[in-house]
């Protein structure tokens, strides 16, 4: 089985370019029963038997995929220097020209931490116009000082051909030395860059471990791939309970992937105590949040009444919902033709204006 899409939204130290993440397919690995054919194991109903919710995992890109650069804005935290805390302060009240005015000086004295926001203001356009030569440029100088956020952020623009010419070759040394001295970002891309095999050799245990040092640094996207291979095998030994925790560590940070995936997993008791309510309760959440497969999973458990009271319009809308967003279902589809017209009424009326809102 393929793993899921990993897509970065790591908490950067920095405001990075547009080509600031990664997309990669991982590989194949040992046929297993996929997330999205999964069903929800509920007891049968006492008189009629209606058809279980049926769980399931983002959808798979193909395995020819390659990087795709997506934007991502992240803040630069604070440091122990005062001059530096006025330069971060004035970043995070949005005072961009200050804070340019600000870094430029502490870089001019030798701050690397400086040279690094100066970097992340040009690539970024905040406060002056956007320059990515200029901000390679400042990446550079940190990077070369020791600072691993310009590493990282030096490797995205060298992958994105952003600011120079693209230089793979650079962009893996730079990550490896950012990712050694604990930069949980770039241990995260190179774990991706590992298991696409085209930057670097396939090589799931050191992806593994990459994922691993991403994860005990507290980033949920680490947290949710390595979840996934402990759930699957990949790189570690199965391990469906620590895959749930893992799981269950991304969910507490928002991550909505992981929310579908422990919401599933504590509805069948996969790896923890079944607990139907609170998985409801997390569909919901991840419903609200735009996952289409956490709605069309919501759909299934209210318009069955699994887990939670029946509430056919209330289901019927979030079907209604995931199937705008490519989340169909036919089986759905027959029973709200079977609905009386009145409720199919309310159950469109709803949805059209859940997605009127969006």
């Amino acid at each position: 089985m393929k793993l899921p899409c990993i897509t970065i939204l790591a908490t950067l130290l920095l405001t990075l370019p547009a080509a600031a993440q990664l997309q990669i397919t991982p590989p194949a690995t040992t046929p297993s029963t996929p997330v999205e054919k999964q069903k929800l194991k509920p007891a049968p109903p006492a008189k009629k038997k209606e058809p279980a919710p049926k769980p399931s995992a983002s959808p798979k890109p193909s395995p020819s995929s390659k990087p795709t650069p997506t934007p991502t804005v992240i803040p630069a935290p604070p440091t122990d220097n005062s001059s530096a805390d006025l330069v971060y302060g004035a970043y995070q009240r949005g005072q961009y020209k200050s804070a340019f005015e600000l870094a430029t000086a502490r870089a001019q004295a030798g701050d690397p931490k400086a040279m690094t926001m100066l970097g992340e203001l040009y690539s970024n356009a905040m406060g002056i116009r956007r320059d990515y030569a200029k901000a390679a440029e400042w990446y550079k100088r940190a990077a070369d000082a020791g600072d691993r956020e310009a590493m990282f952020a030096l490797a995205m623009l060298r992958i994105s051909g952003r600011g120079g010419s693209v230089d793979k070759g650079e962009a893996v040394k730079l990550m490896a030395s950012a990712a050694k001295l604990g930069e949980p970002k770039a241990a995260y891309n190179l774990a991706l860059l590992y298991l696409d095999g085209q930057s670097l050799p396939q090589d799931v245990r050191r992806s593994a471990e990459l994922l691993r040092q991403a994860a005990d640094a507290g980033l949920p996207e680490a947290q949710y791939a390595l979840a996934t291979f402990y759930k699957e095998g990949t790189g570690v030994p199965k391990d469906p309970e620590r895959a749930v925790r893992l799981l269950q560590a991304a969910s507490l940070a928002d991550n909505v992937d992981a929310e579908v995936e422990y919401a599933i997993a504590m509805f069948n008791g996969t790896g923890t105590p079944k607990n139907q309510p609170a998985a409801v309760a997390l569909l919901r959440k991840a419903s609200r949040q735009g996952s289409a497969i956490a709605q069309n999973r919501l759909a299934w458990v209210l318009i069955n009444g699994v887990g939670v009271s029946a509430d056919k319009v209330e289901g019927f809308k979030w079907h209604l919902v995931a199937k705008t967003a490519g989340k169909g279902d036919p089986e759905l589809d027959k029973q709200l033709s079977d609905l009386p017209a009145e409720d199919r009424a309310k159950a469109e009326a709803a949805a059209k204006k859940w997605l009127g809102s969006k």
